[in-house]
């Protein structure tokens, strides 16, 4: 059995605006030292998974910065590895018109890499998915139940909120899907909600592309798993670890927190044995902390320079905090200087801000106060 990884890194920009005006979703960075994309290739790697396309849209700079060679993710290989696949427009094209809005639209636009595809099993995944789940079993499930294809699901309560930008899978007691409700208004209990991971065959993958292109289809939930699940089997695999959906900027400040608040959440996602988080390596020297500096309940990343006070934050990488400045319930992106006498409160800078003596900024838990990449305050 072999399997071919498939990531979508523009599908979500919308949902955080204020962090995807520069990158993709895929480059958004999370926990000090990572990015969103790191958690779908290391579930890809750990689950040996070496043959992996990223198909990308716009604002992919920051993204092919980050992967590189792959070697970080043990991808640089002679055989196999990382591929980055931008956008083909035309000579003749309008360069404006975003063909990529969509999984299907996405997968349509690179038909001619996935007719090349040999491994036996393909596992599509968006870039944003935030858990640290092996993938292993979900194509043992899938191999087993001889379904056309696996969706990946969480059961959860669903609210108001997280109904917005959900889609529930019902199923019968096989695990057949028989029920596909985009974004429901009905908040009755609990339902299985997609993690946007599918596994199906290669062979599958290919027909449903070429039938896609042929007949218009440009949503994957809408036109295909919906439409088809009458006489097609489609099943969901249940997933009952932790899962974080960034689906608002409001979103990213909470899963972020929940990292320092909760320490089930962050075993759940570095803890699990046989299963890292990979990232790009920067060989960092150790974080300094002045005489008089005082860090409680914080994420500090390699290479800071701390004078001040951080309690119940998130410092990235090359992160300065000046002499006595105060940083609180706060995510301080890399390179990020808080000079002398600042005073920082539920806020997120993004990288190379620069905030000047004596500053005072504060924001809310449901919004937090934003500083953008290399802005002067």
């Amino acid at each position: 059995m072999s399997a071919y990884g498939i990531i979508f890194s523009n599908i979500h920009d919308n949902n955080i605006p204020e962090l995807t005006r520069l990158r993709t979703i895929a480059s958004v960075p999370f926990a000090c030292r990572y990015r969103f994309i790191d958690f779908t290739l290391s579930n890809m790697v750990n689950s040996n998974i070496y043959n992996i396309s990223v198909i990308t849209s716009y604002n992919y700079q920051s993204l092919m910065d980050h992967i590189g060679s792959g070697k970080d993710w043990d991808l640089a290989r002679r055989s196999g590895g990382i591929k980055i696949l931008p956008p083909n427009i035309a000579a003749y094209a309008n360069p404006y018109e975003n063909k990529r809005n969509t999984r299907l639209d996405s997968l349509k636009s690179v038909i001619a890499s996935i007719s090349r595809i040999k491994d036996d099993y393909v596992v599509l995944s968006d870039c944003d998915v935030i858990c640290n789940v092996d993938f292993n079993d979900l194509i043992r499930y899938h191999q087993e139940t001889g379904a056309n294809m696996t969706v990946a699901v969480k059961r959860v309560t669903l609210t108001p909120e997280n109904s917005k930008t959900s889609v529930v899978f019902n199923s019968d007691e096989n695990g057949r899907i028989n029920e596909v409700i985009p974004y429901p208004t009905e908040y009755d209990g609990q339902a299985d909600i997609s993690l946007n991971i599918i596994v199906m065959k290669t062979s599958d993958l290919q027909q449903m592309v070429v039938e896609a292109q042929t007949r218009g289809y440009s949503s994957l939930t809408r036109d295909v798993i919906a439409r088809c699940c009458g006489y097609k089997d489609f099943r969901v695999y249940r997933y009952d670890g932790y899962f974080a959906a960034v689906t608002s900027f409001a979103d990213y400040y909470q899963h972020s927190m929940e990292l320092i608040s909760d320490p089930t959440v962050r075993d759940s996602l570095f803890g699990v044995k046989n299963r890292p988080v990979y990232t790009k390596v920067r060989n960092s020297a150790p974080t300094y902390y002045a005489v008089g500096s005082s860090v409680k309940n914080s994420m500090v990343a390699d290479g800071c320079f701390i004078e001040g006070t951080v309690e119940n934050s998130i410092i990235f990488r090359g992160a300065k905090i000046g002499r006595n400045a105060t940083v609180k319930n706060s995510i301080i992106m890399q390179d990020t200087i808080v000079g002398d006498g600042a005073f920082l409160n539920c806020v997120i800078t993004d990288k190379n801000a620069v905030i000047r003596d004596q500053r005072m900024l504060c924001g809310a838990e449901t919004q937090p106060f934003y500083v953008s990449k290399g802005k002067m305050i």
